[in-house]
């Protein structure tokens, strides 16, 4: 009997080790982000530029995860609404200026037209990603964002479960939206709803008289705040006020989950191009999207998602991704439909 009790001991022991080990293991070696001599020259460049459309405060939880893995490489960044990003890239481009060794923006639509700037570039797990997620070889989704609808817990006591009870009559005065031409997110959702929930789902959200939004940030401070008690939001906009302690429930309604894949590339001209791919494959490797997920409140363009937001279900959930073309035929005569029923007026 103690020679068991005694097994069982170093047993249970051997396998509480073997938790710290893997705790504490690294997700990928060094060498599974780029071969050798690419690490060597990222480090030796020492720093890369890096222009987002993303909110600054969760690109430097990115960059500081980064930087845990590469400490010698320095990331500058410049954050820029999505318009004016794009101006900004088109005429530093033209004026043979363009300092971005990262151009990343969450309108793919707006970035394809400027392709050829961008150089050849593939990661290491290029095919491991879906090719839907893609609109050119040289623009990867480094970021997915996916939409949810969320609710203040202490204002609704018979929650929405699904996209069409957001049109219910009893919710009327108390949803939120962000209107349609906030910007490529907004407008992945806005197709959503039309082609998956129906061609009367606008009149009838419609009815229940949201208040609109420039942004999914002011709407989540809006909702914290109790301003307004439920809507559709980007579940990376609202997940950090839950994990803050707000009274805020969220989840991803069994019709369908819309999600915008970012369009990430690094230009030809890159002054950094070896730290540029370096950071790319990174965000682009497991280990990379695997904290986006965890941390950010992100989805994956992977095929196989390394982990999933907390509380989605695969099995229950689908994910939508918009047709391409559509995305772009479609945007100004579907926005105009959308303005004039929500009555939006610039």
């Amino acid at each position: 009997m103690i020679a068991k009790f005694v097994a069982r001991i170093f047993a249970a022991a051997g396998v509480a080790m073997l938790g710290v080990t893997l705790t504490h293991a690294p997700a990928q070696a060094e060498d599974s982000f780029g071969s050798p001599e690419l690490i060597a020259a990222a480090k030796a460049e020492g720093k890369l530029v890096f222009y987002t459309a993303n909110f600054a405060e969760v690109e430097q939880q990115v960059i500081k995860q980064f930087n845990k893995r590469f400490p010698e490489i320095r990331i500058e960044m410049v954050r820029a609404p999505g318009g004016q990003l794009i101006t900004r890239v088109k005429t530093e481009a033209a004026a043979g200026k363009l300092i971005a060794d990262v151009v990343d923006h969450s309108d793919r639509a707006l970035m394809l037209p400027l392709a050829d700037l961008f150089q050849d570039y593939a990661p290491p797990n290029a095919a491991d990603y879906n090719p839907d997620a893609q609109v050119s070889p040289k623009l990867w989704p480094r970021a997915t964002l996916v939409w949810s609808i969320a609710y203040n817990t202490e204002l609704v006591k018979t929650p929405p479960k699904t996209w069409m009870d957001l049109t219910r009559p009893e919710y009327d005065n108390l949803t939120g939206e962000v209107f349609a031409e906030s910007g490529g997110t907004t407008w992945t959702r806005i197709m959503f709803e039309r082609q998956v929930l129906g061609e009367d789902y606008w009149a009838k959200q419609a009815a229940t008289h949201p208040v609109l939004y420039p942004s999914g940030a002011p709407m989540s401070d809006a909702l914290v705040r109790g301003e307004v008690a439920m809507g559709p939001l980007l579940y990376n906009a609202i997940y950090p006020k839950q994990k803050e302690g707000a009274p805020i429930q969220i989840f991803f309604p069994p019709e369908g989950a819309p999600v915008n894949p970012y369009a990430t590339g690094i230009p030809k001209t890159a002054a950094h191009p070896n730290a540029a791919k370096l950071f790319l494959n990174w965000c682009l490797s497991k280990e990379g999207q695997t904290f986006m997920i965890k941390e950010l409140g992100n989805l994956t363009s992977l095929k196989v998602a390394p982990v999933y937001p907390e509380g989605f279900d695969p099995k229950v959930v689908k994910v939508w991704y918009p047709n391409f073309d559509q995305y772009v035929k479609l945007h100004e005569s579907w926005v105009a439909d959308w303005d004039k029923i929500y009555g939006y007026r610039q």
